[in-house]
């Protein structure tokens, strides 16, 4: 059960289910994912809070559907899948399924285009992050996709990527920041094996750009407590990349 907060995105006319019947009705689907389905769950949405959507729909054709419905487009990230949408105040990314791993010592990730939810899921982050709600009109009741195991992972507390670490954190080193990131901010403990391949790839951050190191890291920062999860930092030997001694 969704809390009531998040009940209210797949009441008819919500901008949620608005967007759904232009996806549906195009025959496309749409699904809420990501850190929106993980926060939902949690129940740590924010009234104000802007959600992620995924989609089979090509960039090009996300433009086409949404162009007289929004009230503003932004596709800075087009060439990353993404299209972002200003509905009434409030901003929704809408991202073609896609998988994405850096190339060799690259620091930009090579992006190539999905038609299935479940390869798209694949690609994220941590099985909390790897979980999808269906939006269809007429279905009160969003179907949840969720092939990774991320529920009950949110229900133990535990941080897990989807794929083998050694491959998710050699597809985007970052995740190994991202890693002691949301152990700050949600509070979660590490998979024993995701901590060990951190340790053992530490030195692969070096790809990754400073902007996204900073970014991360100031997220951490302003996390509540930080502490156990800098610590977590120096023990893995990723600060010794980013941090000056």
């Amino acid at each position: 059960m969704l809390p009531e907060r998040v009940q209210r995105l797949f009441e008819p006319g919500s901008r949620a289910m608005q967007l759904a019947r232009l996806f549906n009705d195009a025959g496309h689907e749409l699904y809420l994912v990501g850190g929106s389905v993980r926060d939902a769950i949690l129940n740590r949405t924010a009234d104000d809070q802007d959600y992620d959507f995924a989609t089979d729909a090509r960039p090009e054709k996300v433009k086409e559907l949404v162009g007289s419905w929004a009230q503003n487009l932004f596709t800075a990230g087009e060439l990353f899948g993404t299209v972002g949408v200003v509905k009434d105040g409030h901003v929704l990314e809408i991202t073609t399924y896609r998988s994405e791993v850096y190339r060799a010592e690259s620091r930009q990730p090579a992006v190539e285009f999905s038609d299935s939810i479940e390869a798209d899921l694949s690609r994220r982050d941590f099985a909390v992050n790897a979980m999808a709600l269906r939006l269809q009109p007429g279905v009160p009741e969003p179907e949840l996709v969720d092939p990774w195991g991320g529920l009950a992972d949110l229900a133990a507390g535990v941080l897990r990527t989807p794929q083998s670490p050694e491959v998710s954190f050699g597809d985007d080193p970052l995740r190994m920041l991202r890693l002691y990131r949301f152990m700050a901010t949600l509070g979660f403990t590490i998979d024993p094996a995701a901590a060990g391949a951190a340790r053992d790839m530490a030195e692969r951050l070096e790809i990754v750009s400073a902007e996204r190191i900073r970014d991360e890291f100031s997220k951490l920062m302003l996390a509540p407590a930080p502490s156990a999860a800098l610590m977590g930092l120096v023990e893995a030997g990723l600060a010794a990349h980013f941090i000056p001694e």
